[in-house]
This record gives structure tokens, sequence and C-alpha cells, in this order.
């Protein structure tokens, strides 16, 4: 008796639709990842080769270069910067603040900022970006 198979079987895993998967995998996050942070305010700030990063969530004001300023990505006029941020401090035993200031405001337009922070008892931190010279 000749029980061996004339024909073989050999296993066989087609992968031809996998790059179609692929393709759609990475449009996919390619999309998304741009919508990650739609409201986020374009500044250039300035640079420091030491970084320290907050656990905490602080306020963030922002400053751009025609002197627009925001407290959490919300438009404030200057006159009632410092009432804003004595409501927003409100309740807050250690109020911090983040200046993310672009790098062409003068230094006077900062120690104005700094001025108003030490006014209310703010802890204010600068930002800067840690690209390399």
């Amino acid at each position: 008796m000749n029980l061996r198979r004339r024909h073989r079987v050999a296993p066989e895993v087609a992968t031809a639709s996998l790059n179609d998967i692929m393709f759609f995998l990475m449009l996919f996050f390619l999309i998304t990842s741009t919508l990650v942070n739609p409201n986020v305010i374009k500044l250039l700030l300035p640079k420091a080769s030491a970084n320290k990063t907050l656990n905490k969530q602080p306020l963030t004001i922002s400053v751009t270069k025609d002197f627009q300023y925001f407290i959490n990505n919300k438009p404030v006029a200057v006159e009632d910067l410092s009432a804003e941020l004595a409501l927003a401090i409100q309740g807050t035993s250690e109020p911090t603040a983040v200046l993310r200031v672009d790098r062409g405001i003068t230094v006077q337009e900062l120690v104005n900022l700094l001025e108003i922070g030490s006014r209310l008892h703010i802890k204010m931190i600068l930002a800067t970006d840690a690209s390399s010279k």
C-alpha cells in the first residue's frame, strides 16, 4: 500500500492586501496628528540650554510679536490683563504662570508682565525653546 500523497500542499500567506492596510493606517495617523492642537498660538520662543518641566497645570500667558495678549489661549486686552489674571488665580494656593512671549518682544514689555505677576503673587516662569543654538 502506498500511503504517500502525490500532490504536496505548500503553506502560503497572502500579503497582497497588507500594503493597502499599512497605507490607510499611515494616512489615518498623518491626518489625526495634524488635528491634535488646532488652537495653538504661533510664537518663536527664545532659546535656552537648560530645561525644566512643570508637573502642575499653570496658567499660560502668551504675547505675540504684535502685542496681542492671551491667558490660556483666550485673548485679553492689555488694560484688562491684571484683572483677568486675578480672576484666573482665584482659589489657587500657589499660582504659577508660564510666560510664552515672542522673542521680538522688548524687555520692558516682559518686565511689565513680571510686575503684574509680582503684585498678584504669581510665580512666573519664562518658556524657552529647547532647540540647540
